[in-house]
Parts: C-alpha cells; sequence; structure tokens
C-alpha cells in the first residue's frame, strides 16, 4: 500500500496547495491513503470544522493535529464527533477527541493511524512512548493489522529519533511534523520501519515557519510583543512524504520525500509498487 504524509499546513496558500496537487499525486503515484497535518490551517492558528470538510472533500481521509489544535474553539465540539480529526494521544484522557483511528481503506486494509506529541520543550502531556505502547500493545503487524502510521509532533528531532528506534519494527512509518522545514534523513530503519524526522510544511516558506517575516524579525529583535503573526500568503510549497509499504508484513518498502513548489528544491518520488 502507498501511504501520503503532508506535513503541517499552514494558511490558505498551504491549503490551496493541497487542493492543486493532490488529486494528480493520488492518481499519478497510486496512493490509497492520504494523511495531513492540519494544526496550523486556519490562518496558521488551529484548523476548523469548514476546513476539516475542505480537506476530506479534497481527498484526505485522516487529519492530525499537534499543540495548536485547540487555537479555533469550534473544533471541540466537532473533534468529539469526527473519528478523522485527532489531537494528540498523550492529553490526559479526559480531553475531548482521540489520537488513535483504526481507518479502512478502499481494499478493506486495516491502517491504525496514532498521533502524539513530543515533550522536550513542548507542553508536559502523558509519556509519548508509553502512550504509544498502550494504544498498539493488541496489535501485530502481518497478523491482524496491516499498517501503523505514527506523526510525532515535536520540537527535538532526538526525541523523535527516539520514538522512531522504540518501535522500529513494530510499526510500519513514524514521522515528524511541528518544525515546518523537511529534512533530509528519510530512511528505513533496520528492523523495516520507515522514519523523517520533519515532513516539512505545506506553505510559503518565504517566510518564518509560515508566518509573516516582518512580524517574526520583530519579535526576535525587540524581544516584545507583536499580537499575533499572521500567515504568509505567497505561493506554497507543498512537502511530505510517500511510503510504500508491504501489504503482507506491514513494514515499509521504500520512503521517499515529496515537495512541490517554488524556493525549495523539488522531489518527486517514482511511481511506487502497491
Amino acid at each position: 500500500m502507498n501511504i501520503l504524509f503532508l506535513g503541517d499546513v499552514v494558511g490558505k496558500s498551504g491549503r490551496e496547495v493541497i487542493k492543486k496537487e493532490l488529486p494528480l499525486l493520488k492518481t499519478k503515484l497510486e496512493i490509497d491513503t492520504v494523511i495531513v497535518n492540519g494544526e496550523n490551517a486556519a490562518g496558521g492558528f488551529g484548523i476548523t470544522p469548514k476546513i476539516c470538510e475542505e480537506f476530506f472533500d479534497n481527498g484526505v481521509d485522516i487529519i492530525t493535529t499537534g499543540n495548536h489544535v485547540w487555537d479555533q474553539n469550534e473544533i471541540i465540539p466537532y473533534i468529539t464527533k469526527k473519528n478523522q480529526l485527532l489531537r494528540p494521544h498523550n492529553y490526559p484522557s479526559s480531553t475531548p477527541g482521540s489520537g488513535f483511528i483504526k481507518h479502512i481503506d478502499a481494499l478493506e486494509r486495516s491502517i491504525i493511524v496514532l498521533n502524539v506529541m513530543g515533550r522536550l520543550f513542548m507542553d508536559p502531556l502523558n509519556d509519548p512512548i508509553e502512550t504509544i505502547e498502550n494504544a498498539i500493545k493488541d496489535y501485530n503487524l502481518g497478523e491482524n493489522i496491516q499498517a501503523i502510521i505514527i506523526d510525532v509532533h515535536g520540537e527535538a528531532s532526538s526525541e523523535k529519533m527516539a520514538i522512531a528506534h522504540a518501535f522500529d519494527g513494530r510499526v510500519s512509518f513514524v514521522v515528524g511534523t511541528h518544525t515546518h522545514v523537511p529534512t533530509l534523513d528519510a530512511h528505513i530503519m533496520e528492523k523495516g520501519t520507515a522514519f523523517q524526522s520533519d515532513a516539512g510544511m505545506c506553505g510559503d516558506y518565504n517566510s518564518v515557519i509560515g508566518g509573516e517575516k516582518n512580524g517574526w524579525v520583530a519579535r526576535f529583535k525587540s524581544k516584545m510583543p507583536t499580537g499575533r503573526i499572521n500567515a504568509s500568503k505567497g505561493e506554497a510549497t507543498l512537502s511530505g512524504v510517500l511510503v510504500s509499504i508491504d501489504d503482507k508484513y506491514g513494514l515499509a518498502d521504500k520512503i521517499e520525500p515529496i515537495i512541490i513548489g517554488p524556493l525549495l528544491i523539488n522531489r518527486m518520488p517514482m511511481k511506487t509498487k502497491n
């Protein structure tokens, strides 16, 4: 099976590049499941029910999030009834929504998607490793589940790498989000789990992590409150990762970054096998 994971969507330009590029990518690369981190899709701050529905209409199957998931209050009642929208699973159990979904694709294959948040330089949530362990303890690749995908939303590449190694051979793919910069460390680990420290950003890279440059420069220069920094409105680049997973064993056959747009060096995978 072919899984496409798209990194943090920032603002309207990020949404527009997905609308433009995703249908063609799904056909050209024979993609079975599309996962998008959408926590910055509403002007750089959170996500709304309307934007979620737009993503689903454009061919997205599952939306992950992170520390900005609650920035738009209207998402709270929505996330309680829409299980395709995830929040970090290591929030307290009383938090609305879930970070776990068992998705069935068009070929009736069962896929777990799990969203957790790191704790280094982030909010002090529950231990992400223990959270993952508890979530997948009853699932074994190649036996009762065909794939397990984990979005680790975090600042530190070291923490993301450690989490990936902790579950090497037990999950199909671990990908990092949050830093908005696509890393060049896509690889398959020793026991067959695909990994990339950060999928990058679907947004305008002529910016500071998707936000207007002047606002960020003023904030760092003066160390004074500058108010909310708006999402940059220039032409967006689509950044993500394509992973091919063996249907029988649930481990990765191939991992390739995808980058389409201005400024960054573009990368387009060859057609992958199902």
